[in-house]
């Protein structure tokens, strides 16, 4: 039976491992599944592949052995039919064209109709209402981020994937954008994979936390998140998200430890 397009897709992982044509071992064999409608975060050391896994599952990279399937279909025929959005740390915004010209490109390249209202919609979610006739110059990088991020949710992809999405702003514009835009996929139900370096903006915006070895990346630790949503500065302060930061960071510590080339 054909996977329904209107719902949020489960990602299957299954041993799927990556090594380059250099001979560089980027992922270990993974299993891994990203439960539908979900957010998970991917947490691990500089350079371990987290953003390689990321791409897999884009259909961007190809795994080298195993398999990564979502709701049994190849990445790359998701991809294909607009069914996934990707949004990176550079946020990649064409220079001439306005906020409104780049968000609606997006639609345009999933092959969905194109369609006005939706896009000043999508622009006035993320917090650029009145500057959808700018271009990327005239925007601060908090904005261009903005940007990025209404362009990938427009298509209303089924599934969505961010590499660093806020890892290129000041830390006071990163706490904002993670406050205020994780709950727009939120409320649309999105699969969402956020590869990031920060462990408390993995526990503010994830359902679980996934810890990756150094490379070759093989799961440490699986760390579910019950906090509530949405979780405000009142939550991010309290003692529960404390003690999940604190569980993150002893199992990043823990891989740093047993990983390969780690010292006895």
């Amino acid at each position: 039976m054909a996977a329904d397009p209107t719902k949020p897709p489960r990602v299957q992982i299954r041993a799927a491992a990556k090594t380059y044509p250099d001979g560089t071992e980027a992922l270990a064999p993974i299993d891994l599944e990203l439960g539908s409608g979900l957010t998970t975060a991917l947490v691990g050391p500089s350079g371990c592949g987290k953003s390689t896994l990321l791409r897999m599952i884009a259909g961007l990279e190809e795994a080298t052995s195993g398999e990564v399937r979502i709701e049994g279909d190849a990445p790359g025929a998701v991809a294909a039919r607009g069914e996934l959005a990707v949004a990176f740390q550079d946020p990649s915004l064409l220079p001439w064209r306005t906020v409104r010209r780049n968000v609606a490109l997006a639609r345009r390249l999933a092959g969905r109709p194109a369609d006005d209202a939706a896009v000043t919609e999508m622009i006035g979610l993320v917090g650029l209402g009145g500057f959808e006739d700018a271009r990327p110059a005239a925007l601060s990088g908090g904005m261009r981020q903005r940007a990025a991020i209404a362009r990938a949710l427009v298509t209303a992809p089924r599934l969505l994937l961010l590499d660093e999405p806020f890892g290129a702003v000041d830390e006071i514009t990163r706490g904002d954008l993670v406050a205020e835009l994780p709950p727009l996929w939120r409320r649309r139900g999105t699969t969402t994979l956020l590869v990031t370096h920060s462990l408390r903006e993995a526990v503010r915006i994830a359902d679980r936390v996934v810890v990756l070895s150094p490379r070759p990346a093989h799961v440490v630790a699986d760390i579910a998140v019950p906090l509530p949503h949405p979780r405000t500065d009142d939550v991010a302060h309290g003692p529960d998200f404390a003690s999940l930061v604190d569980t993150v960071a002893a199992a990043l510590a823990r891989s740093r430890r047993t990983g390969p080339g780690a010292r006895s």
